[in-house]
């Protein structure tokens, strides 16, 4: 009986496959609410699904590129035209799915005394360090109104120390540059402030996700598996929206109703919105933003754009 039973469990455990090891993986994001999804995919287990080991680093954007050339992360989640901005300086990075396009969820917020953009002429703007998506933003705002970022004085501070500068009424400041849930923020409060402008006015803020061509062609399946995960993301917000919004909220201290508001501002990329985007408004974006960072004197030279995607995981 003893003899037959160790027989019949070594032959169970013999059947039990092999557990496959799981691809670690380094992103490197920022606290931007179009950014959530992938929080949402590791928190709930939906990258662990797909085998991958996801370790999510909350890095500046100005410092991201840095910590995917020194391998800290081989991936990262940015704006298109930042990507453009990396490659220039010489670290390679590839983007292979869209995550967001803003809505009103980036912005400009002013004195009430500035009554339009043309106004800052000779002022004092807060926005991120060159090479970010909110200096970015201010320089294309300036140019639709005719100038440029050398016709106002910019002060580098981060989206949320910009938004908390125009609230708490700093009169060093007579405008800023943030996004969600920061920009929400100077909206509860318009005796400090109003936005003047947002990505509705100017829809320029496309975010994307990207890796090292190293890491991709080291990794298909990984790669593979981490838009798979995205993608999963998506769907579960909209089967269980209530407890997809509190794990995204959590992880930028706002409660699932404060972070759906935020949300609000945007929209998330499905497969099919993504595959609309690669089919052509991608590369003509990237080229009109590439011209615009070399005349603000952002980067150099213009990297070789063809390089900047690769649509293999979005199929």
């Amino acid at each position: 009986m003893k003899k037959s039973l160790i027989a019949l469990t070594l032959g169970a455990v013999a059947t039990v496959p092999a557990l496959a090891q799981e691809t670690s993986v380094a992103i490197g994001i920022s606290g931007w609410t179009g950014f959530a999804p992938l929080v949402l995919a590791k928190e709930a287990g939906l990258y662990k699904k797909h085998g991958l080991d996801v370790s999510i680093k909350k890095i500046p954007q100005k410092d991201r590129h840095l910590a995917i050339a020194s391998g800290d992360v081989q991936c990262a989640a940015t704006t298109v035209e930042t990507w453009v901005g990396w490659n220039a300086a010489g670290v390679a990075t590839t983007q292979i799915f869209q995550l967001d396009k803003s809505y009103g969820a980036d912005g400009m917020v002013v004195k009430p005394s500035i009554a339009k953009i043309s106004d800052l002429k000779g002022k004092t703007v807060a926005a991120s360090a060159p090479g970010t998506s909110p200096y970015f933003a201010l320089a294309w705002m300036l140019k639709k109104n005719g100038m440029s970022v050398k016709d106002v004085k910019v002060v580098n501070l981060e989206p949320q120390a910009a938004a908390n500068a125009m609230i708490a009424g700093n009169n060093d400041i007579d405008a800023g540059m943030t996004y969600e849930p920061y920009l929400s923020s100077v909206r509860a409060k318009p005796e400090a402030g109003k936005i003047i402008a947002t990505t509705l006015d100017y829809p320029m803020v496309m975010d994307t996700f990207g890796c090292t061509p190293k890491f991709l062609a080291d990794n298909p399946k990984a790669a593979q598996a981490l838009a798979n995960g995205y993608f999963d993301a998506l769907a579960m917000i909209q089967s269980d929206p209530k407890k997809s919004y509190e794990i995204m909220g959590a992880d930028v201290k706002q409660s699932g109703e404060a972070f759906a508001k935020s949300a609000s501002f945007l929209r998330w990329q499905d497969k099919a919105a993504n595959q609309k985007f690669f089919a052509g408004e991608h590369a003509q974006f990237s080229k009109e933003a590439a011209d615009l960072l070399l005349e603000a004197g952002i980067i150099k030279s213009i990297p070789d754009l063809t390089k900047l995607a690769d649509t293999r995981f979005i199929k």
